[in-house]
């Protein structure tokens, strides 16, 4: 294996002095969500790199024992890897300007423009279990796993995780939208600087959280103008809560798994949006009232959390608070709605939905919804059962299948702008 690593403080400070930022930003609990607007109407330098913190080469040969021992196909393996920790200037839930983190992964083959891929991540509760900090998360592994077949990847932490400030808005869809066009200007800017360019053509691609949010980015891009630049062309999503109102229900009723998890941080991240609640009383059972949101922190891990709350929804929260969450209204019932309809618009690419009927964190039925929200609007979709494999383990399942997918539709310049082929890997 061969690695370098480097601390950069690329003027850091004085960016995040030119920024404005002097503390962590976080949304009022009543803010109403931004939107993913045009290019025009985002703030100046929205997409800036302010710091590229660390850097790491890998070769091939490790990138595929790394895939293998997670279980995860490493055939399509071609290319050594060097990934980047970058700090950029993005927007949180209220619009103001906020530094962000991503992971970025170059592949170390000799074509100038490379197609590129936007990861897309799960639910994730503790800031460091994100691709661009821990080495061990799916998501470090699986943006390895694409650019190492001869694609730029650009893995989001989204705000509030990683090494950005604040607490993390789950759900918002313009802090999403925000965050992820904004990494790719900032992957771009960064290649650049390789001395390597960015294809136009986005194949964008999520898990579980991820998978919605993949849907919205790639509406914004085609349809709403993010990016003057880029533009999808391909989408593909693995075990989406693609209908989230019945998720939350679901998690309610205690008829997922981890329903208690998922359902906690959902309110206590949308109460700090949108107001769910005016004490924690009204929504948590004591004495659970007392802790649970400086658990959803952003610094407590999934293992803490599990230690200090019960697994069952029931146990949780007041019956008159589950109540709500099974027949939502007002403002609860208006947000979810954005969150249902992410797949109700008509892609001009075709999209893939990866899923597993043995998922028991978000059943089959989400995927459904997506595909019959595509049909209605004629869109080119297909969608896959990836057979009796549970949450975590389906997106290993998907990852050969997406890449697969993205030669043969992603790219419209095909190998000529290095996707896969029977290319020899660098020697270890």
């Amino acid at each position: 294996m061969s690695t370098r690593r480097r601390t950069h403080v690329r003027a850091l400070v004085s960016g995040l002095i030119a920024l404005g930022v002097t503390a962590p930003l976080a949304a009022p609990a009543t803010a109403a969500p931004a939107t993913a607007a045009p290019p025009h109407h985002r703030p100046a330098g929205a997409g800036a790199v302010l710091a590229v913190e660390e850097e790491a080469t890998l070769s091939a040969a490790t990138v595929a024992e790394t895939l293998e021992k997670a279980g995860i196909d490493s055939s399509r393996v071609r290319y050594d890897v060097t990934w980047y920790r970058v700090l950029y200037r993005t927007t949180d839930s209220d619009g103001a300007p906020v530094v962000a983190s991503q992971l970025v992964v170059l592949p170390g083959n000799q074509v100038r423009t490379l197609p590129v891929v936007s990861w897309l991540h799960g639910t994730t509760v503790y800031k460091g279990d994100v691709a661009s900090v821990n080495p061990n998360s799916s998501d470090r592994r699986a943006a390895l796993f694409f650019a190492s077949t001869g694609r730029a990847v650009s893995a989001p932490d989204y705000v509030g995780l990683g090494r950005g400030e604040g607490i993390h808005p789950y759900g918002d869809p313009g802090a999403t939208v925000s965050a992820s066009v904004d990494a790719l200007r900032a992957a771009r800017s960064l290649a650049h600087r390789k001395g390597r360019e960015l294809d136009r053509e986005v194949q964008i691609s999520g898990f579980s959280q991820g998978g919605p949010a993949a849907m919205m980015v790639g509406r914004a891009l085609q349809r709403e103008g993010a990016d003057r630049y880029f533009r999808p062309s391909a989408l593909a999503t693995v075990g989406g809560p693609f209908h989230l109102s019945a998720f939350e229900a679901a998690a309610a009723d205690d008829e997922i798994a981890n329903s208690g998890l998922y359902l906690a941080y959902f309110v206590t991240a949308w109460n700090r949006l949108y107001g769910l609640y005016a004490s924690p009383s009204e929504a948590f059972r004591a004495p659970f009232d007392q802790k649970v949101e400086r658990l959803f922190d952003g610094d407590h891990t999934g293992a803490d959390i599990q230690r200090e709350l019960p697994a069952a929804s029931k146990d949780l929260f007041t019956a008159e608070f589950l109540d709500r969450i099974r027949r939502p209204g007002g403002v609860l019932k208006d947000r979810l709605r954005a969150l249902d309809t992410t797949c109700d618009w008509r892609p001009g690419v075709p999209v893939q939905i990866f899923h597993s009927k043995g998922d028991k964190d978000v059943g089959f039925g989400n995927a459904e919804h997506c595909g019959d929200q595509l049909t209605r609007n004629h869109a080119d979709h297909r969608l896959t059962d990836l057979g009796d494999h549970d949450h975590n383990s389906s997106v290993k399942q998907a990852l050969p299948r997406i890449a697969d997918f993205f030669d043969q539709h992603g790219d419209e310049h095909g190998g000529k702008h290095g996707t896969p082929g029977p290319v020899a890997a660098s020697a270890p």
